[in-house]
């Protein structure tokens, strides 16, 4: 097993943290921590709603999306006039599941659960309540940039961002870099957190997922599942948070971060607070020591995003993925990168 580490001098405590998987930090947008067992790509879950935060703020930035657009001015065939995209991007739409949910296949057609999506009914009035659409999230943005745009979101990902910034990260992995794509190992408990009273709720929110695993399959690789299937890697991810600067303008980016919603999610009771698609610190402090940091965790332990005032870009992505009770792997590699700034 090939090990990399590379530690740009002062941040050695950083690497004391480390316990497994792949950790990147840049600051000022070069690169000064890129650690990891291998030179894997990673599927970084729920961290792939980061990346299309970038994608919805470009086009806000080009005049072609605003939040207080009803989604169904750009979108034919929307069924609810009253949601907006204020709410979409803050997870208050009041769409955060399907009902019935798909089966495990249909998640691989990302304009099929865009439509299906689009013909769902509130589950109760949009901005109303913060309910983490972990999934609905992805197809309700993706399917704004298709009809915006014209191309799909990993499309546009891959065009407008990963490629201009040389990055090697994918909303839909090209065929030929499946080989490269790591093996993630489930440890005992790992499992969805909830604290609700209504099994339904989650049933809609998650679907398939409550029973089956299939993220090591070559299919939900390829396919575009826009909130949870990114694959990169870690440095990556650093860079490109680190580099927000360089793809969008001062006042996006604070409008990207600036608080659109806070709260328990009304299913699983779990505290989230969102900006403009980003995840914003909540009283967990997932995102490391600074309060005004952002970006997105994901599912089993990672941790991706940006310190404004420190300039710098963060990505913790495990392979082994534990339950949030159980993991504070990214939480002190983060406190051992502050600590050393």
């Amino acid at each position: 097993m090939h090990e990399r580490q590379s530690i740009a001098a002062g941040l050695e405590p950083v690497a004391a943290a480390f316990e497994n998987g792949h950790f990147a930090a840049s600051v000022d947008g070069e690169l000064v921590v890129d650690l990891g067992e291998r030179d894997d790509l990673v599927l970084i879950f729920s961290g792939t709603k980061g990346l299309v935060a970038v994608c919805l703020l470009m086009l806000i930035e080009q005049g072609r999306l605003r939040l207080d657009d009803p989604v169904a001015a750009h979108w034919t065939g929307f069924s609810s006039p009253d949601v907006l995209v204020r709410h979409v991007v803050s997870h208050t739409a009041g769409l955060p599941g399907l009902v019935p949910p798909p089966e495990l296949a249909e998640l691989l057609d990302d304009e099929g659960m865009a439509l299906r999506v689009a013909a769902q009914q509130p589950f109760w009035q949009p901005g109303e309540r913060l309910a983490y659409h972990a999934l609905t999230y992805g197809w309700l943005c993706g399917g704004l940039v298709r009809r915006i745009d014209g191309r799909s979101i990993g499309t546009f990902f891959a065009e407008e961002v990963a490629k201009p910034q040389g990055l090697e990260l994918w909303i839909g992995l090209p065929a030929e870099l499946e080989p490269r794509v790591a093996e993630l190992v489930r440890a005992p408990g790992y499992a969805v957190s909830f604290e609700g009273d209504d099994v339904s709720l989650l049933e809609a929110q998650y679907g398939p997922l409550l029973r089956h695993f299939p993220w090591n399959e070559e299919a939900f690789h390829a396919a575009e599942i826009p909130g949870a299937n990114a694959i990169g890697t870690a440095r990556s991810i650093a860079l490109l948070y680190g580099r927000l600067d360089r793809i969008l303008g001062p006042e996006t980016l604070r409008l990207g971060r600036t608080e659109l919603s806070r709260g328990p999610c009304a299913i699983t009771r779990y505290p989230y607070a969102f900006g403009v698609g980003f995840e914003l610190q909540t009283e967990l402090g997932t995102l490391g020591p600074p309060a005004n940091a952002f970006g997105h965790t994901g599912s089993g332990g990672s941790a991706h995003g940006a310190w404004p005032d420190e300039r710098v870009g963060f990505s913790y992505v495990p392979t082994e993925l534990r339950s949030l009770d159980d993991d504070d792997r990214a939480r002190r590699l983060l406190a051992a990168l502050y600590a050393c700034l």
